[in-house]
């Protein structure tokens, strides 16, 4: 990681004084498997305190152990609204789940693949978007390149950090980040920090 800070920080100063006043980079991941999409799919327009809140009621839910592709799919609709999820995220995490399952979707198999491959793969279920597959390609697959430019938190960041007039398009943000190229998913993190 010192290779990606210093690399950062010279192709970037704005950022380089970012990632000073900040501090180490310590990224947390999460395993490749289920869970982590279903988590995913889970905070997808609600508020970190919102989609930690549902997520923990579903592990209960589900409990012993992780939240598992069979688990979920043996909850039923009422036990799901009761739980905080909405019809259609409910929907969502069974065709995820049903996808795993019958091994259209394989998790074992994403980390041997490109970026590119694994956004194919993973959006082939309903619910999972660019913005799900790019989170999981920095938070389970620790892909280091990945510059989320959908994600509102990214935009919002590079607007104050850099002191634009307003929150800057997908095409700006891959200008903006060129520098930060091979390391774009730390420039991420550091981006998501400032805002915290």
């Amino acid at each position: 990681m010192r290779k990606a800070v210093e690399h950062l920080k010279a192709g970037d100063p704005r950022l380089g004084r970012l990632i000073d006043r900040l501090g180490p980079f310590r990224m947390r991941y999460s395993p490749p498997q289920y869970c982590t999409l279903a988590r995913s799919i889970v905070s997808q327009q609600l508020s970190s305190k919102a989609a930690d809140t549902i997520y923990g009621r579903l592990e209960a839910a589900v409990s012993p152990g992780e939240v598992e592709a069979g688990r979920v799919l043996r909850l039923s609709d009422e036990q799901m609204r009761a739980l905080g999820l909405s019809k259609q995220k409910s929907a969502y995490l069974r065709s995820l789940a049903e996808k795993t399952l019958d091994g259209t979707i394989e998790f074992a198999k994403l980390p041997a693949m490109p970026d590119n491959d694994v956004i194919e793969h993973l959006t082939s279920a309903k619910g999972v978007g660019v913005w799900t597959a790019h989170m999981f390609l920095i938070f389970a697959l620790k892909r280091r390149d990945v510059l989320p430019v959908g994600d509102l938190g990214i935009r919002n960041a590079i607007h104050r950090v850099y002191g634009l007039k307003s929150p800057p398009t997908p095409k700006r943000i891959e200008e903006i980040g060129r520098p930060w190229r091979p390391y774009a998913s730390v420039a991420s993190w550091y981006l998501w920090r400032s805002l915290e």
